[in-house]
């Protein structure tokens, strides 16, 4: 993510440029990666067959509409640090640590540890930037990561759930 300082004035919240840089720069691969989580959920919701159909549509649904509910509050978060948030696919494609969604849809179960992988890789991105918006003092971050954080490991707990015999 470049430097470029969306404001005229000069952003005084207590924040320095360098650690809002660095946040911001953070939570762009933050965004990134609940983006491209949000775009291989829904795609498994469109996609699952199987005899957990019904079970996996609905519950592939909740969590796509969640990470989609996810994206503009990170987003507006780099924009109250006085950053541009990454918002195109080429964007996304370079600060993602999640791979594409597949192009042809797998089985079920290959569905579900596939979103335990992406949930875990979410939480780990998350908890990367944590330290960095504590050490700012930047307490509005912080909170955000920590809702994210609570969400993707949990939703990777109860993923994982389905898998146990």
């Amino acid at each position: 993510m470049s430097n470029q300082n969306s404001m005229l004035q000069k952003i005084d919240i207590g924040i320095n440029d360098a650690d809002r840089q660095a946040i911001a720069d953070g939570l762009a691969k933050l965004l990134a990666d609940t983006y491209t989580l949000y775009l291989t959920t829904h795609n498994f919701h469109w996609n699952v067959t199987g005899p957990m159909f019904n079970t996996l549509h609905v519950m592939f649904m909740a969590q796509y509409t969640e990470l989609w509910n996810a994206v503009d509050p990170i987003a507006e978060r780099i924009r109250s640090l006085g950053h541009f948030a990454p918002g195109s696919y080429q964007q996304f494609s370079k600060l993602t640590s999640l791979p594409d969604v597949p192009v042809t849809p797998p089985k079920a179960v290959d569905m579900i540890k596939t979103l335990v992988t992406g949930h875990e890789a979410v939480a780990r991105t998350a908890r990367a930037i944590f330290n960095v918006a504590g050490a700012a003092n930047d307490q509005p971050s912080a909170d955000l990561l920590t809702q994210r954080l609570d969400i993707h490991e949990k939703t990777a707990w109860m993923l994982r759930s389905l898998l146990e015999d």
